[in-house]
């Protein structure tokens, strides 16, 4: 994900190669970013964070107590910290870091393709200049929402942050059962993956709420009724909204 904050941050002409300063510990993978034309790649901390405007976490929680030794040294009180570490909070970082400013975000996948949905919020030491600066940087990779209670990151995890994984799912089911109909694996997948692209840009077109448009799809008496009473015979919309409760559960289990 830090990869893909770097190369939307300069595909977007946000930040230029030369202000960008990466850390990336893995020799093996310093080439990669070398050949795109950045021209600052440390595999060690150093003074140089300290000069940063806006200091970027994008590593595994796993990896914060490590990562939080070897660069609080260099970091200073006034420095603007994004973090994009999944269930580390706001409180975990201010105790681990010298500064206050904290924003922290949770994007998901598809921000890889400029697609993607970020929840964030933000300590109040934050000022609102800070705060848009960095949401212009978010949305270099899609779309961004604002939650003044840090608790709704949790709820963006289960519903956006794991929600293609659903999306995913879902397909795949109709993937399997279209080849069960007699179709080829990739007759199947043409089938599935059109559909579901054509539905979200018929749905981002136009006013009508999903609820409006199962309505206009669905003929009286026809198959897309009978498919959609099926569904609600077997409570799938029930167990849908079970499946997220979990994923929020979870999400608060691992923050704490």
């Amino acid at each position: 994900m830090g990869r893909t904050y770097a190369e939307n941050f300069v595909a977007n002409h946000t930040v230029a190669k030369k202000d960008l300063f990466i850390l990336e510990k893995a020799e093996d993978k310093k080439p990669y970013f070398i050949g795109l034309g950045f021209e600052s790649v440390e595999s060690s901390p150093g003074p140089f964070i300290g000069e940063m405007n806006l200091v970027i976490f994008a590593v595994k929680p796993q990896d914060t107590s490590d990562l939080f030794r070897k660069v609080s040294p260099f970091m200073k009180p006034d420095q603007l910290v994004l973090s994009i570490m999944a269930g580390v909070r706001i409180e975990t970082l201010k105790s681990a870091l010298p500064t206050e400013k904290i924003i922290r975000a949770m994007p998901n996948l598809p921000a890889q393709v400029g697609m993607g949905m970020t929840g964030f919020t933000a300590d109040a030491s934050v000022s609102r200049t800070e705060l848009f600066s960095v949401q212009n940087l978010l949305n270099t990779t899609g779309k961004s929402l604002y939650f003044d209670n840090e608790s709704f990151l949790d709820a963006v995890t289960a519903v956006s942050g794991s929600g293609p994984a659903y999306v995913y799912y879902f397909m795949q089911s109709m993937i399997d059962s279209a080849v069960g109909m007699g179709f080829s694996a990739t007759e199947a997948e043409t089938l599935v993956q059109q559909t579901f692209l054509g539905a979200v840009h018929l749905l981002n077109n136009n006013n009508f709420t999903c609820r409006e448009w199962i309505e206009k799809v669905s003929s009286k008496g026809g198959t897309t009724e009978a498919a959609i009473q099926s569904f609600e015979n077997d409570q799938i919309r029930e167990n849908i909204i079970a499946g997220l409760s979990a994923a929020l559960k979870r999400s608060v289990e691992l923050g704490n």
